[in-house]
């Protein structure tokens, strides 16, 4: 897998109208292509034989694979740049895999880098037209708040599944430092062999919370995903009962992320 992004020629297509009209029909073919997968490529992969469990990691290799694919054409269309580091050290067993979120398509980034991953998404993707086929077939985890989803998360993990989650449970606000709930923590204590930190960096701003999609920037954007070192919850496991360990743990990743948002911006390649 290709995971440096490479220039299409000498000048930058940095042509606003075009990004505009590239942004919109990315949208629509993101949407679209929901649609496909509820009603055509799935019920065509769910005759072929396997079991419940076959079916599903099907389901997920399959998103997987067109979600790297959308993020590929959204770049050959000039919409995007990106940068990834370390991607080889996601997908392990039982890892769970912590993200900041800046923009909208950071889920889409990460699942597309990790074939086999089950996610905590959004309570609403399971009832829009677009999206809840996708996610519905491939196990993703409601995040509903219930002690069911936490328990559910750390069931994936004792399953041996590679999980991503994002402990805001919603996209940072522009300017902002990030704000993680404690849940995440208490999942991986409960349930991770090993937790990974992503970094994500997105120059300018751009698919915000609030933010419409046609406001895009003035130039093109550029996704930088940057692989950190393991965290083992073990250590943090030992420090007191669960609920000490939890918010100690919370605190060691919020402060990480903190750290590592606030260091200046690696230069963006042309």
């Amino acid at each position: 897998m290709e995971l440096a992004t490479q220039a299409l020629n000498d000048k930058p297509r940095d042509a606003y109208y075009w990004r505009l009209f590239a942004t919109a029909a990315s949208f629509f073919l993101f949407g679209v292509g929901g649609l496909c997968l509820r009603l055509l490529v799935f019920p065509l992969l769910s005759c072929w034989p396997g079991s419940a469990q076959t079916h599903q990691r099907r389901a997920r290799h399959t998103i997987s694979k067109l979600f790297w694919l959308f993020i590929r054409l959204m770049q050959r269309a000039g919409v995007l740049t990106y940068s990834v580091e370390g991607a080889e050290q996601l997908g392990r067993p039982g890892q769970m895999i912590i993200a900041n979120h800046p923009s909208l398509i950071d889920v889409v980034f990460l699942i597309g880098l990790v074939r086999q991953a089950n996610c905590v998404v959004k309570q609403s993707l399971w009832q829009n037209t677009f999206t809840r086929g996708p996610v519905r077939k491939a196990g993703y985890i409601s995040n509903d708040g219930s002690a069911e989803m936490l328990d559910a998360a750390a069931d994936a993990l004792r399953a041996g599944q590679p999980l991503i989650i994002f402990p805001e449970g919603t996209r940072t606000a522009p300017g902002a430092a990030p704000a993680f709930h404690r849940g995440a923590a208490a999942i991986a204590l409960r349930g991770a062999t090993i937790i990974t930190p992503v970094v994500i960096k997105v120059s300018p701003t751009t698919l915000t919370k609030a933010e419409p999609w046609y406001r895009i920037p003035k130039c093109r954007v550029h996704f930088s995903l940057r692989v950190g070192a393991d965290i083992e919850p073990q250590a943090f496991s030992a420090l007191g009962p669960a609920p000490q360990a939890s918010r100690k743990l919370n605190d060691y990743l919020h402060h990480y992320f903190i750290k590592e948002l606030a260091e200046d911006e690696r230069p963006t390649p042309p």
